[in-house]
């Protein structure tokens, strides 16, 4: 499901580069010199074993059928994985969940007028491509939990499709109430899409791959190049994620056998209308008959036609029926368990069902773990053991909505609250630059791990790599940090793969991997995403796949083996008040945008859409949004920082000690760190949404991957609702001065193990 996002790197500020640079310099974060340097020995015997001809071989395994949720290749790859694991010696078992997941029985997608068109909605077999011809065992073209629904309706195109183009259509005079829709992928989770549509009265919504996006005007289509050909759709699910992942029926609590599950007419996740998602063969005889107005500039694909919004006169009938049937999933989980802290589990994570074959999404991911599974064994055998339990993670059902890992970890919520110290995922890789995602607590730990790994194509660490990247692009704030800042800063984590449960609900400190950035690919969620398409234009050497097993492995084994786990926070801190200046920025920004929009309105002067011969509906006058009161908040941060700065002085010390205390007088410290995360949670969640309970981090309730940091506060102001934004301003002060205090606990008690 991992969608390629933008290599979202900023850097730790000048005013923490010594803390961060002390613990580089002096071996590994988390580590004391002596503890670094046989650890340092330990990684570089396993940095040397990852096989790419093994992962290249292990993907054409995997990838050699469809293996979708419920079908017998999804069950023999789970057999296969769990066979894997135990060759290895290592203790491994099958869990097993009951999850709704429905097929397509019927689909139809037709123009009616002006002129009769049937979308095929289907993906021929290429020639070249030897698994492109699994008819029988291939998931049709459709969009898993839509509504059923037949319909017919006027068109109307809405460009991507998000809340912000629904205002552009109310400015040009165009109502969707009665119609059906049609968007093009991108700008937002496909979910989304649909659900944006009912909320503004549209009957049904189909959705189609634009060439502009993912196909021939970025580069030759597949089979000449790797970009989508005019027959390739776009499968995915389209459930409310934003509300809950997982299996739609069981909110909250595992989908074993016997769970109480929820009538599916009951389900708030499902879709209220019918969606399919089409080609952009059978996407442009319906844009071509759609006329009015056209359309704004930035909503313009690259099909060779007009593009006009519509309504009419194109009329468009859409069905969708499909089986209802729970189909079972296989999550093979393997252990290693910790010599010294057992109960600090290290979670590694990757999904291995597909839409499809699936080998760039999910297959070039789990050939990583499985990997870094093997090469860990190996280590075990020359005598390595770790300090603490590492668990490997072969999530089923990822695909229709995070299924596997979300069921699995609401099972098993008490166990991961009490022992869990961190997640660590990958879902697709691909070449190019490292994209880390996560809890900014581990900010420190990355960098150092970033500078440890190289680049096999640029034979620099991937921590230059990406810093080159920043002083050679066009942000002109990305080129200043880097000229004056010591470390790259990870990303936020939203919603798209399996960490999603471990952050989001549990309060699980996490992280999301992958290279990314040098391989366009068309291919997503296609029949053609498969092992002849992965080894043709991706990382056809599987150097990078072995980059990812290093960069995963070093972060689980330095989590697994640290004497104190490697959390840092003064970049926390600091990230934590560039989120506070966003939001305060988008509050003044709002109220700048409504002062002047009334004014223009009150002049009869705002800013014509589209064509400027035709009249423009005006905006409505709002009320000036009023302040709202961040000074709980900055307290707040106040606070945080000097508990920051108090770990790091006290990190400092235990750092100067001749050689870390004994074993078992480190548990109880790292027992506290541990539930550091969870202290950004809140038991009552995010308005409307109370499965989401991190307060720093959250998908946005309407963008489904992206993240919307600060989301109570932020999402409240954007959606107008300003009386809570100020409330949520409060409750997330609330959380960060829980989170010092319990930064001070940690604090207290290394300063007694430093003065002893």
């Amino acid at each position: 499901m991992n969608r390629m996002a933008s290599l979202a790197l900023t850097l730790v500020p000048a005013v923490f580069m010594s803390t961060i640079r002390a613990a580089d310099s002096e071996g590994i974060y988390g580590f004391t010199t002596s503890g670094a340097k046989t650890q340092r020995e330990w990684e570089q015997k396993f940095k040397e074993l990852p096989s790419p001809q093994m992962m290249r071989d292990t993907m054409q395994r995997l990838s050699a059928r469809p293996h979708h949720v419920g079908s017998e290749y999804d069950r023999e790859n789970a057999q296969w994985i769990l066979s894997q694991f135990k060759s290895w010696g290592l203790d491994a078992k099958i869990e097993t969940f009951k999850v709704l997941f429905p097929t397509p029985k019927e689909r139809v997608v037709e123009l009616l007028e002006p002129a009769a068109f049937k979308c095929a909605l289907s993906e021929p077999a290429v020639k070249d491509d030897p698994t492109s011809d699994q008819k029988s065992e291939q998931l049709p073209v459709y969009n898993c939990y839509s509504a059923d629904g037949d319909v017919t309706a006027p068109l109307v195109y809405v460009n991507y499709g998000v809340p912000k183009d629904y205002e552009t259509l109310e400015r040009l005079g165009v109502s969707v109430k009665g119609a059906i829709v049609i968007a093009r992928y991108g700008g937002s989770w496909r979910g989304i899409k649909p659900k944006v549509a009912a909320e503004h009265g549209a009957v049904g919504c189909i959705i189609y791959s634009d060439p502009h996006d993912d196909g021939y005007a970025l580069e030759d289509v597949f089979p000449k190049g790797p970009m989508r050909n005019e027959n390739g759709a776009q499968r995915g699910s389209v459930a409310d994620m934003p509300l809950y992942p997982g299996d739609p029926l069981t909110p909250g609590v595992g989908a074993t056998e016997d769970a109480q599950r929820l009538a599916i007419k009951d389900a708030p996740t499902l879709t209220k209308i019918p969606v399919l998602p089409i080609s952009y063969g059978d996407a442009r005889p319906l844009l071509e008959a759609l006329g009015g107005r056209t359309v704004p500039e930035d909503w313009r694909g690259s099909l060779p036609i007009t593009y006009h919004v519509g309504p009419g006169p194109a009329k468009v009938h859409l069905k969708v029926q499909s089986n209802w049937d729970l189909k079972p999933i296989y999550d093979v989980i393997a252990k290693i368990p910790g010599a010294v802290a057992p109960d600090q589990w290290v979670i590694r994570g990757n999904h291995h069902d597909a839409w499809v074959n699936g080998a760039q999404d999910p297959i070039s991911g789990q050939v990583c773990m499985l990997e870094e599974a093997r090469a860990m064994s190996e280590l075990l055998k020359q005598g390595w053991k770790p300090a603490r339990t590492i668990i490997f993670c072969a999530w089923d059902g990822e695909e229709p909505g995070l299924l596997g890992s979300t069921e699995w970890a609401e099972l098993h919520a008490d166990e991961l609250k009490a022992h869990a110290a961190v997640y660590v995922n990958s879902d697709s890789n691909s070449r190019g630059y490292l994209r880390a995602e996560g809890s900014h607590s581990l900010e420190a730990m990355l960098n150092g791990i970033e500078r440890d790994v190289t680049d096999p194509e640029k034979n620099i660490s991937v921590w230059k790599r990406n810093h080159a990247r920043l002083m050679t692009g066009e942000n002109a704030e990305a080129k200043r940090e880097a000229r004056g800042r010591a470390d790259l800063r990870i990303a936020p984590l939203g919603s798209g793969s399996d960490y999603t449960v471990f952050i989001d609900h549990l309060g699980v400190a996490s992280v999301d991997l992958t290279f990314s950035g040098e391989d366009p690919g068309g291919i997503y969620h296609s029949v053609y995403d498969d092992f002849y398409w992965y080894t043709h234009f991706a990382d056809t050497k599987f150097v990078y796949c072995k980059a990812l097993a290093q960069t995963a492995g070093l972060t689980v084994m330095r989590f697994a083996d640290a004497d104190v786990l490697p959390f840092e926070f003064t970049g926390f801190a600091d990230t934590m008040h560039k989120y506070t200046g966003e939001v305060k920025k988008l509050q003044s920004d709002r109220q700048e945008e409504v002062r002047d929009r009334n004014d223009a309105i009150e002049q009869g002067m705002y800013e014509a859409v589209s064509d400027p011969r035709r009249p423009t509906v005006a905006p409505k006058r709002e009320d000036v949004p009023p302040f709202i009161n961040f000074a709980p908040l900055d307290n707040a941060l106040a606070t945080l920082d000097r508990s920051a700065a108090r770990y790091s002085k006290a990190y400092k010390g235990f750092l100067a000690l001749p050689q870390a205390p004994a074993a078992d007088r480190l548990i109880s410290l790292n027992d506290q760190l541990v539930q550091l995360e969870r202290r950004l949670t809140q038991d009552q969640g995010l308005p409307r949404r109370a499965w989401f309970k991190h307060m720093v981090y959250a998908p946005g309730f309407y963008t489904g991957y992206g993240a919307k940091t600060f989301p109570g506060v932020r999402e409240a102001i954007e959606e107008k609702r300003y009386d809570e934004a100020e409330r949520e301003a409060s409750r997330l002060a609330q959380t960060i001065r829980g989170y010092a205090e319990a930064i001070d606990a940690s604090s207290e008690r290394l300063e007694a193990l430093s003065a002893r």
